[in-house]
């Protein structure tokens, strides 16, 4: 059998998150357009659609955005419940002690309130879960520090 293969060219324009709507539970599978051919006719029929994708972004994506974004603070023993309604049990210390991180530092805000928001959401409407643990791995990312490497200088000319 033939293997499937993309041009270049449209690989690079496939990037982002890509996701199947969701069944009746609220659960949306995920597709990979490059690596599949299923989810590349898929992709083309519009049946698959980009979650990252900012280009794309119409009234009901900035109207998506603007939910999950919202600012609200919770207790920290309301987060405990919303962590371990979420997150297994290997997870829950790490994903607490992440998301108060997250929850003081300027940058991380932001996915200390998609989790929230995305926590809140999957009881209403459709399931955000799948936001809710992704908001997990961004705080992750936000928090992480990069540290700059510093240049030595083997021989440093000496001032006479």
């Amino acid at each position: 059998m033939k293997k499937f293969r993309l041009p270049r060219k449209i690989k690079k324009k496939l990037k982002g998150l890509w996701l199947y709507p969701a069944d009746e539970k609220g659960n949306s599978l995920m597709a990979h357009p490059k690596r599949n051919q299923k989810d590349y006719t898929a992709l083309k029929k519009g049946i698959v659609r980009n979650v990252i994708d900012k280009r794309n972004s119409r009234k009901s994506s900035i109207e998506f955005r603007k939910k999950l974004d919202a600012e609200i603070f919770i207790t920290d023993e309301l987060l405990k419940v919303y962590i371990d309604e979420c997150f297994r049990k290997d997870l829950r210390a790490k994903a607490y002690q992440l998301f108060i991180s997250a929850k003081n530092d300027k940058k991380a805000k932001i996915a200390y309130f998609n989790f929230i928001n995305a926590h809140q959401l999957s009881k209403k409407e459709i399931s955000y879960g799948n936001i809710a643990a992704m908001s997990f791995d961004y705080a992750a990312q936000l928090l992480k520090k990069k540290y700059k490497k510093k240049r030595h200088r083997k021989n440093k000319p000496q001032k006479i």
